[in-house]
């Protein structure tokens, strides 16, 4: 009987203690150490510094392999639609920060709120606004994992983690802290991305060039930044989307 009391007695203290713990898991899990701010801050630096603040859209077009391709991305709310034409016909790809879903060419759509689309497409979301330089903004964990070489230069790699999204590797150039390659390992294998071909656009210095080991490579054409209605980012009510 005594440990019967006893043990009602410890449950509201059991209670409290699991609470904090898993408050201070909670905080833990978002947020970037020190050493991994320090790195961001000299890429922001090195790529537009306070100019970031100043972006309110994202639109670009360009050529993904031999189809063209046209995007947008919001830089204050998270929300993605890439518009891709080649020989099939015309695919539509949206994440409106909750949903990820898509439109085929010949009209059917598929998508939803399933765990493993959502995740990709709000990395896809994040990174494509260069979110990590937004650590008040959004949601994400960034660790530093060390210097490593490749192609003959020499990189500082963080791996970041949106909430809720799949993380990447970032790897910045020592010499001029832009970001030059991204590395994705969360498919069954890795996906490296080298970027390049850095130009000046508005406030910003940016990529243009996204070089797909083993795959296809997206050239940038045109950028600006241009806020985007909220609605383009949702599937079209016409089609299934909320009404």
């Amino acid at each position: 009987m005594k440990s019967s009391t006893r043990t009602l007695a410890l449950a509201p203290a059991l209670a409290v203690g699991l609470a904090l713990a898993c408050a201070a898991v909670s905080a833990h899990a978002q947020g970037y150490s020190k050493a991994a701010q320090a790195v961001l801050a000299r890429a922001r630096a090195a790529s537009g510094g306070s100019g970031w603040n100043f972006l309110r859209g994202w639109h670009e077009t360009g050529r993904q392999g031999a189809a063209a391709f046209e995007s947008w991305f919001d830089p204050l709310r998270l929300g993605m639609r890439v518009e891709t034409r080649d020989a099939a016909g015309l695919h539509v790809r949206g994440f409106n920060g909750q949903g990820e879903w898509r439109i085929l060419p010949g009209g059917a759509t598929t998508g939803g709120a399933e765990r493993g689309p959502v995740a990709q497409a709000r990395a896809d979301a994040f990174f494509g606004v260069y979110g990590f330089f937004y650590p008040g903004r959004f949601d994400a964990q960034g660790e530093y994992v060390g210097i490593r070489q490749a192609g003959g230069r020499s990189f500082e790699v963080l791996k970041v983690k949106p909430w809720n999204g799949n993380p990447r590797e970032l790897w910045f150039d020592r010499k001029t802290h832009l970001l030059g390659r991204m590395v994705d390992r969360s498919g069954a294998k890795p996906v490296t991305v080298e970027l390049s071909d850095y130009r000046k656009v508005g406030p910003v210095r940016v990529a243009f060039r996204f070089e797909v080991e083993g795959g296809e490579t997206r050239q940038v054409e045109t950028l600006t930044f241009a806020p985007a209605d909220r609605d383009m980012f949702s599937l079209p009510r016409s089609l299934g989307g909320a009404k």
